[in-house]
């Protein structure tokens, strides 16, 4: 006996279309990494391409969403008066498995400024950036971290997580960045030398 065809509930299914393609995007880039099918994803969200498309016209566009949904957690996370520097990086490491490829692009600040640099991910760089200075202007609010640790030192550590979680086959990426995150943790909870 064949299935019911689904009933197509047009511009009204918008909202629940595109938080379900957000969703089954989190899901895959966790399995298969940055160059995920784009018809996998339409599949396990249980929308066709064309939906798809029409929410994110390209990849870029789809894993920029993803990605400024977990921003925006960071920053939720971060406006809370009762969360750390050590609840946000944690967080963040978290979050990493998905989200190494661009994180590496992240580029706040004159630093690491790069002339190249895409203005979406500098953007974003500089929200985070923002968010980090406030957690670690107190010391109530640094948690763990030395207080000589810098905002440019949290990205590098946070950058050099994320390159290597890139070569990292998908299916490893939740233990390797946990593994990484505790040697960098090391360093900035304590003073150089």
């Amino acid at each position: 006996m064949p299935s019911q065809p689904r009933v197509n509930r047009g511009p009204a299914a918008a909202a629940h279309n595109r938080a379900a393609i957000l969703a089954a995007a989190r899901t895959v880039l966790t399995e298969d990494g940055i160059d995920a099918s784009l018809a996998k994803i339409a599949r396990t969200a249980q929308v066709g391409s064309g939906s798809l498309y029409r929410h994110f016209p390209t990849r870029e566009s789809l894993t920029m969403a993803v990605f400024g949904d977990y921003i925006a957690e960071v920053e939720e996370l971060g406006s809370r008066s009762d969360s750390t520097l050590d609840d946000i990086l944690e967080l963040i490491i978290g979050q990493l498995p998905v989200s190494a490829a661009l994180i590496s692009n992240l580029t706040p600040g004159p630093v690491y400024a790069s002339a190249d640099a895409d203005p979406g991910l500098s953007a974003i760089g500089d929200r985070l950036s923002a968010l980090l200075v406030a957690k670690l202007s107190a010391p109530e609010t640094r948690g763990t971290i030395h207080a000589d640790t810098t905002t440019d030192q949290l990205f590098l550590a946070v950058a050099m997580a994320a390159a290597l979680l890139a070569k990292t086959a998908p299916a490893l990426r939740p233990s390797v960045a946990a593994q990484c995150w505790r040697v960098l943790l090391q360093g900035l909870r304590h003073p150089a030398p």
